[in-house]
């Protein structure tokens, strides 16, 4: 069987999802490929990191207000690091900003994100759909896939991939650069002894940096990375005792940690596909990208990579998904994703380095920073918006 579209998007995760409303928001059609079952992703707890600039993509959308109520804004970020009083605040009324972003769960974003494609009929869904395999040539991309026992394939003149990396990694015509931390992440949700007051904690130590985001009325969500030997006996203690680790690294500014949820780890990489010339075929998100959590930069990035692109489509003057017009795309989001990953990259390096003196002057430098306000200015902005 063989069907004929515009533009197909392989992976209807949230990226996926707002390049596909984005498009329809403009009359532009597009199918939707995702691998899961309809609605499989609403109930994951897992939490975003939402920027500033992402909830401005939201209201575009006309979606936000029906994420707000469940999402916890970021008002306050503390940054500290452990054994020294260096430290930097960053607050969202000095920069005439409501909040600095939000802690939003992933369920809860897929949940709104499909009830308005649902009302959509610009958008095809279809779901149970896992993409085998993607070519291209001068005239168009075809994509092979498998949906309940049966082979399929749609040629399009454009290509989405917005998968996360998670399928199509040897595509045709993609390379990835790949640098490996040696490091894990460990994320779950604790409750504290102290409310939050909308306070994220960006928490730098010997072993790795750990973040705490406030994620409801009392609790956190926790990213705490470090060397794998590190990282992985964590997930054999028992409660109190990972409590008690924990609040040995993190300290007492929120006081006792009293509960801790289910714990997972996974492998931090930093990893950037290559530039190349593939008509037809565009990568996006963390499939194109994939950044280490620390600045909760990785998710923002990919949007603004839907955002754009969305915006190249609609106005493009030349061929739809041919070379000048993906070549246009990937020039306009270079510095973004250029300097998101060298950003994400230089605090992993510069906070995790335990060279004899360096902790010195990390905080004097955190001490500093906090008094430069162009500095900070410059980092909220390309914190909020990738500027």
């Amino acid at each position: 069987m063989q069907n004929v579209d515009n533009i197909v998007i392989v992976g209807g995760g949230p990226v996926g999802m707002v390049l596909a409303l984005l498009l329809a928001k403009q009359n532009v059609p597009s199918t939707l490929l995702e691998v899961r079952k309809l609605g499989a992703a609403n109930q994951d707890t897992r939490a975003l990191a939402l920027s500033y600039g992402t909830r401005r993509i939201l209201e575009k959308l006309g979606v936000w207000q029906h994420l707000s109520s469940h999402a916890t804004a970021i008002n306050t970020i503390h940054v500290s690091q452990k054994g020294s009083l260096g430290r930097s605040i960053l607050q969202a009324q000095d920069y005439q900003q409501e909040a600095l972003g939000y802690v939003l769960s992933y369920g809860a974003l897929c949940t709104v994100l499909d009830a308005e494609l649902q009302r959509l009929p610009m958008v095809t869904m279809v779901d149970e759909a896992q993409a085998d395999a993607i070519s291209y040539d001068a005239n168009q991309a075809t994509i092979r896939y498998s949906r309940l026992g049966e082979s399929l394939q749609l040629n399009c003149a454009l290509a989405v991939l917005a998968d996360g990396g998670r399928s199509l990694e040897a595509a045709a015509g993609l390379k990835r650069e790949i640098k490996e931390y040696g490091h894990d992440a460990l994320i779950t949700k604790v409750s504290a002894e102290l409310a939050h007051g909308n306070i994220a904690y960006e928490r730098f130590t010997a072993d790795g940096p750990m973040a705490l985001l406030p994620n409801g009325p009392r609790d956190f969500s926790l990213v705490w990375t470090g060397k794998k030997e590190l990282i992985a006996p964590l997930l054999a203690l028992t409660d109190a005792e990972f409590l008690a680790q924990f609040h040995a690294q993190f300290g007492d500014r929120v006081g006792r940690f009293l509960t801790v949820e289910k714990r997972m780890t996974f492998p931090l990489r930093l990893s950037q596909l290559q530039e190349t010339d593939t008509p037809h075929l565009v990568v996006i998100g963390n499939a194109a990208q994939t950044m280490h959590p620390v600045a909760g930069q990785g998710f923002n990035v990919g949007l603004r990579d839907a955002e754009v692109l969305a915006q190249h489509i609609v106005n493009t003057n030349s061929t739809l998904g041919g070379s000048e017009m993906l070549a246009a795309y990937r020039t306009s989001r270079k510095t973004d994703t250029k300097n998101g990953l060298l950003f994400t990259d230089f605090l992993v390096n510069i906070f995790s380095n335990d060279i004899l003196g360096f902790a010195k002057l990390r905080s004097a430098g955190l001490g500093l920073f906090d008094m430069v306000a162009p500095v900070k200015r410059h980092l909220v902005r390309k914190m909020s918006f990738g500027k």
